[in-house]
């Protein structure tokens, strides 16, 4: 039988980027030089290093993780007491006294400044502001509205010193100067011509229009025309009924 020779090809080395030949003898040589072992070296320190830097990542992350849980879970248990302390009537989280609770906001309300507080946020709103604010903008526009307020009440009562009273006429000669005389002399009569005298041709109606025979026919048949349209166009109309 008739053998062939075969090639054995190369091998590549992962740790020196390097093709070396494929025998054991090619293989041993390469594993024990000093390149490999330097390339191996590097390689498993640098494995090292992602992998505590891996870890300590993986720890912030927990780290973080339990931190947003305990504030969760203070969060959560501040709203419980929150809730109950309003459910049982509790005025201890009012910022003062006057402060009642009002179960339709849920928000504390005081009548003598027109103010809401919200216990979780400690925001004051107010109709008047319109949005949420701290506790020394909310005090000074109340202190503001009740300012405005008092002055317009007091500017309600007081009496007016001086009011004009128009007297009123029920007859006789109007008030003021009257003018008898026309302002224009010329013109002293309603309807009189003008000075400006315009030659018009007015039409005398004293004479009688001679008609010729040929517009008297088109008269005649004009209207003839007429009183034709008028009896086609009333059963149309509605006004008559045609037996």
């Amino acid at each position: 039988m008739t053998e062939y020779w075969v090639s054995q090809g190369n091998k590549w080395c992962d740790f020196c980027k390097i093709y070396i030949a494929n025998n054991p003898l090619s293989i041993r040589t390469h594993e024990i030089g000093k390149r490999h072992k330097d390339n191996v070296t590097k390689r498993l320190a640098t494995m090292q290093k992602e992998g505590a830097a891996k870890e300590k990542e993986q720890q912030q992350a927990a780290r973080a993780l339990q931190q947003i849980e305990a504030k969760a879970k203070k969060s959560y248990q501040k709203d419980l007491e929150n809730s109950q302390r309003n459910v049982d009537g509790d005025t201890s989280a009012a910022p003062g006294d006057g402060w009642e609770f009002d179960s339709t906001s849920g928000y504390y309300y005081d009548k003598s400044t027109g103010l809401y507080f919200d216990s979780n946020s400690g925001f004051y709103y107010s109709d008047g502001l319109g949005k949420w604010v701290t506790q020394e903008e909310a005090y000074a526009w109340a202190k503001t509205s009740q300012a405005n307020a008092g002055q317009s009440s007091s500017s309600q009562t007081k009496p007016t010193a001086s009011v004009a009273t128009v007297p009123t006429i029920k007859g006789g000669q109007a008030p003021g100067l009257v003018v008898k005389k026309p302002l224009n002399p010329m013109r002293t009569v309603k309807g009189a011509p003008s000075a400006i005298a315009v030659n018009k041709r007015k039409r005398e109606d004293g004479k009688p229009k001679v008609i010729s025979k040929e517009e008297e026919a088109a008269l005649k048949a004009r209207e003839a025309a007429r009183k034709r349209m008028e009896d086609r166009e009333k059963p149309l109309m509605g006004l008559y009924r045609s037996y």
